[in-house]
């Protein structure tokens, strides 16, 4: 950590579990700015930024589109900085719960079905062993 207590973009990854060509990458498509640069022009994230980057990295397998990730990050810094609506907020915040859950639970029926195939596999192993 610096002394700023700011982070350098391979603690970032370190800590995000990214890369750093992709931290670089949600950069480049205005998901996450880091909070300043070295003179050197290093970049530096806050722990603000990190938690936008663990908001990304946890949408991404769920296949949000990179538009609904902006407008999710927008939509809870709005909520956290107490501007807009707040009541017309926690309803798109709502949607966006709601298309989560659906699809983890597409997701979970994907993994049955994928569990499913890998068991008769063995199950063919088994019997022709």
């Amino acid at each position: 950590m610096t002394r700023t207590g700011l982070l350098q973009i391979g603690q970032v990854a370190e800590r995000t579990g990214l890369s750093l060509r992709t931290i670089r990458w949600y950069e480049e498509e205005g998901l996450v700015v880091p909070t300043s640069r070295t003179e050197g022009g290093f970049r530096l994230y806050s722990a603000d930024d990190v938690a936008r980057l663990e908001v990304i990295k946890r949408m991404k397998p769920l296949g949000f589109a990179l538009e609904e990730m902006r407008e999710l990050l927008g939509l809870l810094a709005d909520l956290d900085a107490g501007t807009g609506d707040r009541s017309a907020l926690l309803d798109r915040l709502r949607m966006f719960h709601e298309a989560a859950t659906a699809r983890v639970t597409a997701l979970r029926e994907q993994l049955a079905v994928a569990e499913g195939f890998a068991d008769g596999l063995a199950g063919q192993l088994d019997a022709r062993g």
